[in-house]
């Protein structure tokens, strides 16, 4: 799930937990059914980026911004939207996974 990623400590298979650990088909059915709750979902995310931005070695994604003006928290959301609309069989965290780094490419982190 979070393979990818050039942070040692992510390359580690985890079990992920919280309701950002759903399935995309589990988060598109209930935000269609209720979207307030899609505002959990997204402060599980900003939470996982931010713990994902903690564990990062020294030096790596330092000063990166997790709501840069060129992708408002609104668009980030979007995105989480988008991804899991086009990857029903993914999880949401690979979205937020993909989300950060986004946010690397536009800080011009590698």
């Amino acid at each position: 799930m979070l393979m990818g990623l050039t942070n040692t400590a992510l390359a580690q298979h985890v079990k992920i937990v919280g309701i950002g650990a759903s399935t995309c088909t589990r988060f598109d059915e209930e935000i269609a059914r209720n979207p307030t709750v899609e505002r959990d979902y997204f402060a599980w995310a900003q939470g996982f980026m931010s713990a994902i931005l903690l564990r990062a070695p020294e030096g790596k994604d330092k000063g990166l911004d997790l709501s840069p003006e060129s992708l408002p928290l609104q668009q980030q959301a979007s995105f989480l939207r988008i991804f899991c609309a086009r990857n029903s069989e993914l999880n949401y965290s690979d979205g937020v996974v993909a989300l950060y780094r986004e946010l690397r490419k536009l800080s011009g982190e590698k």
